[in-house]
């Protein structure tokens, strides 16, 4: 049985836009690997979201990991990467050091969330995404799950890739110019990002920056309490099934 399906709800509907936004949005974000709920939360609130791996790859980071729920607490999943003498490689440059990671990923994820309330309903379509992996770099691979996920969630946002971009140097003035190519009228960013984000360069450029707010989430039925918000989406899919769009505010549920 592939995994059922849920309500396709159109990118950057009404429901799911920030306030004020009425043109085309962006979102530029690297790629992580079965990322969190809020990951998808910002995808589903966009036009376009480009997967920026031309960036530095950083060490125990999101990139290649991520945490699942266990009956003795938090665990990682990580896809091992070759990092020794390779300091400053870029994300699309990371080659995975061992081919079966996937295997041994799918095993852990049998183990734990085979009690799930919807494990079953989407036991064959992770398998396949799993044991059918045979991408060499992790940016192929977190590619492939995030559509995926994505199709699962009813998400039909348009994802690209930064290497389908001409880059500038520059770390804000990059971003612009991404925008820029895309024909954003809103760009849509992840709070962390006000650290360095050089904001004048939005308004110059005439493209409305907006930031993402992932407060506010309501619980699911996660086993294994205490509940943990951080976790990979696949914990909120494998324990809520169709319902998981529900506790993502972009769908308009909450």
């Amino acid at each position: 049985m592939s995994a059922p399906s849920t309500t396709a709800h159109p990118s950057a509907s009404d429901a799911s836009r920030p306030a004020g936004l009425k043109g085309k949005t962006v979102a530029i974000v690297q790629s992580n690997y079965i990322p969190w709920k809020g990951y998808f939360d910002l995808i589903n609130r966009v036009d376009e979201f480009i997967l920026f791996d031309d960036v530095q790859f950083t060490r125990r980071d999101w990139r290649n990991r991520n945490r699942i729920k266990t009956r003795d607490g938090l665990a990682w999943l990580t896809i091992p990467v070759r990092v020794k003498g390779r300091f400053s490689q870029t994300i699309k440059d990371t080659v995975i050091s061992d081919p079966q990671w996937n295997r041994r990923h799918w095993n852990t994820l049998v183990h734990h969330y085979a009690r799930a309330r919807h494990f079953r309903a989407y036991k064959d379509a992770l398998e396949a995404l799993y044991l059918g992996s045979t991408e060499t770099h992790l940016s192929d691979v977190n590619h492939r799950f995030i559509i995926a996920i994505c199709e699962m969630l009813g998400i039909r946002t348009r994802i690209t890739r930064s290497t389908d971009y001409h880059l500038i140097d520059g770390q804000t003035a990059r971003l612009v110019d991404l925008c820029r190519q895309a024909n954003a009228t809103d760009y849509l960013s992840g709070p962390a990002a006000k650290a360095y984000m050089d904001e004048d360069l939005f308004r110059q450029a005439g493209i409305v920056l907006h930031w993402m707010d992932y407060s506010g989430y309501p619980q699911y039925g996660q086993r294994f309490p205490p509940f943990e918000h951080r976790v990979t989406i696949l914990d909120l899919l494998l324990n809520e099934g169709p319902d998981a769009p529900k506790y993502m505010r972009s769908f308009g549920h909450n």
